[in-house]
């Protein structure tokens, strides 16, 4: 999955932070593929199960939160009891991972 900086178009290295170009800094979004299936616990809305499958697949979390709600109202609420259990299911991000509350929060 090629990275590319939103301010000057360049294209970056998957793991890079900044811009080469224009130093400006890379979004944390943008996560390679592969990631493993965890629920974070920065960016969510209701449990990380949107976030959570996003990350894992290299999606874009707008269209994954857009396509739960619409599946959800379709499909009679079968999306709703999918996901209830993956928020049962996938594991939350430890509490000693990076990105996690700082101590004391």
């Amino acid at each position: 999955m090629a990275v590319f900086c939103h301010r000057c178009g360049t294209a970056l290295p998957v793991g890079a932070r900044f811009c080469s170009s224009c130093g400006t800094a890379i979004s944390v979004a943008q996560t390679a593929p592969g990631k493993p299936l965890m629920r974070p616990r920065m960016g969510r809305q209701i449990a990380g199960v949107c976030i959570a499958l996003a990350q894992r697949n290299g999606w874009d979390i707008s269209i994954v939160r857009v396509v739960a709600v619409l599946g959800l109202i379709f499909s009679s609420g079968l999306i709703g009891i999918a996901y209830v259990a993956a928020w049962i299911g996938i594991p939350e991000e430890p509490l000693d991972a990076p990105g996690a509350y700082p101590p004391g929060i």
